[in-house]
């Protein structure tokens, strides 16, 4: 399915009307921002893979997949707003569109979650964070590039910073009883997700 067809199928499955092109080319112009790397249309891309495989687990799937339309809509390395301004954005295009202002609040609350700061509160939440994540545990030569594009997203951090944060986050994950909280994705990734991120600190120094 290409992304334009996604596109339609989130508005059907939300029971909206798909709003104006423009809004589409908006979303996607900013996948394709100069200074991104990893958060890229080839992510976006990637999250309606597994949520293809996953669909079954949505209470809310229209919701779940404008969530991820918008969750890295707004990235900026250097910004600790990205999420609530992707939030915002979502929303507005939401209320144009006609959404139940219940709806809006969940799918920001969704775009929220992929903050990875607090346990996801739904079934919904577990399942956009655990799509999101998906990527740890992708086969290693994925996940090797996945870091490179990290990398290249704060290049202006130096090496030494770079390292020292990005093995705090990767260990932080690592730590968790379980990086993913749904049994669907505990069981395809939670070790190749491990196995990844061992090697990566490990490729880190720390």
């Amino acid at each position: 399915m290409t992304l334009q067809d996604q596109w339609r199928t989130t508005w059907r499955d939300l029971g909206l009307p798909e709003p104006a092109a423009d809004v589409l080319q908006a979303l996607l112009a900013r996948y394709g921002e100069a200074h991104r790397a990893y958060h890229t249309a080839q992510h976006l891309a990637e999250c309606f893979a597994r949520f293809a495989a996953a669909r079954p687990l949505a209470a809310h799937p229209g919701e779940v997949q404008l969530a991820l339309w918008y969750h890295d809509a707004i990235y900026d390395p250097h910004s600790t707003r990205n999420e609530a301004d992707s939030a915002g954005w979502a929303a507005r295009v939401l209320a144009a569109a006609g959404a139940a202002p219940e709806v809006v609040q969940r799918i920001g609350d969704l775009i929220l979650a992929t903050r990875h700061r607090a346990e996801p509160a739904t079934a919904d939440a577990r399942l956009t964070v655990d799509i999101d994540l998906s990527i740890l545990g992708a086969p290693p030569d994925r996940f090797a590039e996945y870091e490179r594009q990290i990398r290249v997203e704060y290049g202006f951090v130096p090496e030494a910073d770079f390292r020292s944060a990005r093995a705090r986050i990767l260990r932080g994950f690592l730590e968790r009883p379980a990086i993913y909280g749904t049994a669907f994705f505990h069981q395809a990734l939670e070790r190749p997700a491990r196995e990844n991120l061992q090697r990566s600190l490990g490729q880190l120094g720390a």
